[in-house]
Formats: structure tokens, C-alpha cells, sequence
């Protein structure tokens, strides 16, 4: 996926005119994620029939019935912050809709995940969201990508488990499970963790309380906080394909 575009971050974007202002400003949003990236919890040993866990997971966190879940969203580039509301539309089997816009109404992103597919406007942005690989996660669905092969399992010295996966692209993508829920997901490029989610909180309908996406290589963080989740009918089936 290309993923070069960017964020206008409309308070800030005089930096970027100014070389010398914007490497301050980059390393300075390096610094910061890189302070308070959560440390990896040690392995105790290794994890029992891996496979029965990952389908058990899979069932725990499956989504049930259509959904709404209002939030605000905030995202942190190179010391640079913009935020505003969010909607997220989800229904099964794996059909999400993701909508963040500005305080003022304005949209900054419209996309949706059909399975493992995700699907932008012509245009929009491809670096505000988390890749495919991701996504699920930040709803606290467990689903890793056909082809992605496992390659064992971890019990962890707080008494939680990790899943350990190697991708099609030659990545390993590890995924952190405290009393049936998801709490961490790590992409790794050799054995460097490059992008991950962090999940807080549950409650209503098993989704997460808050989320906070980073890509390290990119000094990039968004941050989701939920404000409310609702049933919903079953949505209309052209918001599935922003495309269009």
C-alpha cells in the first residue's frame, strides 16, 4: 500500500517551509514516542497448544451485531496535533467504517475495512490509520491476515499471553491477550517493533475504552478515546466502499 501521503495539521504547517524548524520538531516527536513506548513484557515460557488459544480468542472477540461507537481522536506528527470527533460503523462479519472529522465538521479521513481489505477515497490520506494488519485490532477484534502463518505462542511473566505470527511480507506480527481480551499488537520488521496498538479498558460490548496507535518510524501517534457504543440496524451496504 502507498502510504506517502499526509495530514495537513493546519495550526503548524508554517514548520514545514522551515527546514531547520521542522527536523527540531521531528526530533522532537521521535524523542517523545520513543519515552513513553510501552517496554515488552518478559517471556516465562512457552505457551501450551497456541493454536486452540488463537481460536478461542478469535470466538471471544468476534463481532456480534451492528455497532456504533462515537469517539474523539487526536494525532501527534513530529510535535505537530490535530483532533476532532469520530464514528465508527462496525457489523459483521468484518465490515468496518471509520469516519474522523474536525471539530468544525470538516472530514479528514473516510475508510473502511471489508475482511482485509481497506478502502480509501481517491486522494485521502493513507497515513492516518493503522495498515490493514492492524486495524481489526483497534476494535479489539483478533484477526490476523490469511497467509499469515503462526510461529508459536509466549506465556508472559504478568500472566498474560502472546500469539506470534510471521506475515506474507516477511514480518512478525505479535499479539498480547490478557483475560480473553486484546491488549497489545506489535508489527516487527526483523526484530524491531516499527508500529504497534495499545488497547485499554473494555466494557461495553467488549470494545476497548481507548487506543493509541503508533508508527515509530514515522514519529506518528493517534489516539482514540470512546465515547459511547450503540446497536445499530444493519447499516446500508454503500458505506462499506467509500470509493464510490
Amino acid at each position: 500500500m502507498n502510504r506517502s501521503h499526509r495530514v495537513r495539521i493546519p495550526s503548524r504547517t508554517s514548520d514545514r517551509s522551515n527546514p531547520g524548524r521542522f527536523a527540531a520538531l521531528a526530533a522532537a516527536g521521535l524523542l517523545a514516542l520513543g519515552a513513553c513506548a510501552p517496554g515488552r513484557v518478559a517471556v516465562v515460557g512457552p505457551l501450551p497448544e497456541p493454536a486452540e488459544a488463537a481460536t478461542g480468542l478469535e470466538q471471544a472477540t468476534r463481532l456480534r451485531e451492528p455497532t456504533r461507537i462515537d469517539f474523539r481522536w487526536q494525532l501527534n506528527e513530529a510535535g505537530s496535533r490535530v483532533g476532532g470527533v469520530g464514528v465508527a460503523r462496525i457489523e459483521p462479519p468484518y465490515r468496518a467504517r471509520l469516519d474522523l472529522f474536525l471539530d468544525n465538521g470538516e472530514t479528514v479521513v473516510a475508510a473502511a475495512v471489508v475482511g482485509e481489505e481497506l478502502r480509501l477515497p481517491p486522494g485521502a490520506p493513507d497515513d492516518v490509520l493503522p495498515p490493514v494488519e492492524l486495524m481489526w485490532a483497534t476494535v479489539g477484534v483478533f484477526r490476523p491476515l490469511p497467509g499469515a502463518l503462526m510461529t508459536g505462542g509466549d506465556r508472559l511473566e504478568d500472566g498474560a499471553e502472546r500469539l506470534r505470527y510471521h506475515t506474507e511480507d516477511g514480518r512478525e506480527l505479535h499479539y498480547e491477550v490478557s483475560e480473553g481480551h486484546l491488549r497489545a499488537v506489535d508489527l516487527l520488521e526483523g526484530t524491531s517493533v516499527v508500529e504497534w496498538v495499545r488497547l485499554e479498558g473494555g466494557g461495553e460490548g467488549g470494545f476497548p475504552e481507548s487506543v493509541t496507535y503508533r508508527n515509530l518510524a514515522e514519529f506518528r501517534e493517534l489516539q482514540i478515546v470512546r465515547n459511547a457504543v450503540r446497536p445499530s440496524a444493519p447499516f446500508e451496504p454503500t458505506i462499506w466502499d467509500p470509493r464510490s
